[in-house]
């Protein structure tokens, strides 16, 4: 059964109403982690300490009904804490596989640029195939599998700069700003009194999906009508990051096609069955930023890749 699309307009206004409860502002945030969910993405939040990442990250988990897994990288964790190992079971001979916190619905890997390469390969396979593969055995993970990270933009002692491999797998980048000064007062009335951390269900967030309905909300999207014009559209601005002169890397055919999915999802989640240019220009500077490396002259003078794509953006004839 294939959700329609009023009724998954419906669902993420839902959603949205439940973050709400504990959120305040980071609606444009809110907004790309839908579009990500039912486009079945993966997430990489920046922004400075202090700016509800990881409680958004809880709040989102609680109010889709995903099952919610964190992991806190760290210098010293190993592959094998994030996917588990076969223990042998001396009582029944056997070897028996303890699962590692991936095997969620969502996982929040917290902080990943504080961990080695090497660890953070441990989550390729699972979120380019949703798989993991422990010696030699395949394991399957939920169909709604999703890795929301979160990065520190300040600090440049003891991290590691996430590889391209890594970066490329993340369908968007989001920096999460500091909040304008009425949200600041709003968020220190809301908080201010209180002791300890906050968690979701604090604040009454409930599940308003389950795994059901996140199924046929992602069918919904296969509907959506991707025309030849958009299409060119999409390809012609990916393929003018790799001609520009101040890009030194741009972006590979897989961000087309990511950027592609994400505007039906956009489409979808606003109600409509076609795709619009100004869907694939609205998600274009967070599907396209962690994918390019200036060049060196444009490291020299300053310029910031956000505004190389807006230019891009300008640049590149959309359809009428």
């Amino acid at each position: 059964m294939t959700m329609s699309l009023d009724e998954t307009r419906a669902l993420a206004e839902s959603i949205r109403a439940e973050i709400r409860k504990a959120i305040v502002g980071q609606d444009q945030t809110v907004e790309h982690l839908l579009i990500a969910l039912v486009a079945q993405g993966h997430v990489l939040l920046e922004g400075p300490p202090g700016t509800a990442k990881t409680l958004l990250a809880q709040c989102f988990a609680a109010a889709t009904g995903m099952e919610f897994g964190r992991i806190q990288f760290t210098p010293d964790l190993l592959p094998g804490d994030i996917l588990g190992s076969n223990l042998f079971n001396f009582q029944t001979s056997q070897f028996t596989l303890t699962r590692g916190p991936i095997f969620r619905e969502l996982l929040l890997a917290d902080e990943i640029n504080r961990t080695p390469p090497k660890t953070q390969a441990a989550l390729l396979e699972a979120m380019q195939e949703r798989k993991v593969t422990l010696d030699g055995e395949t394991h399957a993970l939920s169909d709604h599998f999703m890795v929301v990270a979160t990065q520190n933009p300040i600090e440049n002692q003891g991290v590691y700069p996430l590889p391209e491999a890594q970066l490329d797998r993340f369908l968007f980048k989001l920096l999460v700003p500091y909040p304008t000064a009425e949200e600041e007062a709003a968020i220190v009335k809301r908080f201010g009194e209180r002791s300890g951390p906050a968690r979701p269900a604090e604040f009454g967030i409930t599940a308003v999906a389950d795994a059901a309905s996140l199924g046929q909300a992602q069918e919904a999207v296969k509907i959506v009508r991707l025309s030849d014009d958009v299409i060119n559209y999409t390809v012609a601005l990916v393929r003018a990051t790799r001609e520009s002169s101040d890009i030194a890397s741009g972006a590979s055919p897989r961000a087309a096609v990511l950027l592609a999915n994400a505007a039906r999802a956009r489409a979808a989640l606003h109600g409509r069955d076609y795709v619009l240019p100004d869907d694939v220009k609205a998600l274009s500077t967070a599907t396209l930023r962690h994918r390019l490396l200036l060049s060196p002259a444009a490291e020299i003078e300053g310029r910031q890749v956000e505004d190389l794509v807006a230019g891009l953006v300008e640049q590149t004839e959309a359809p009428k």
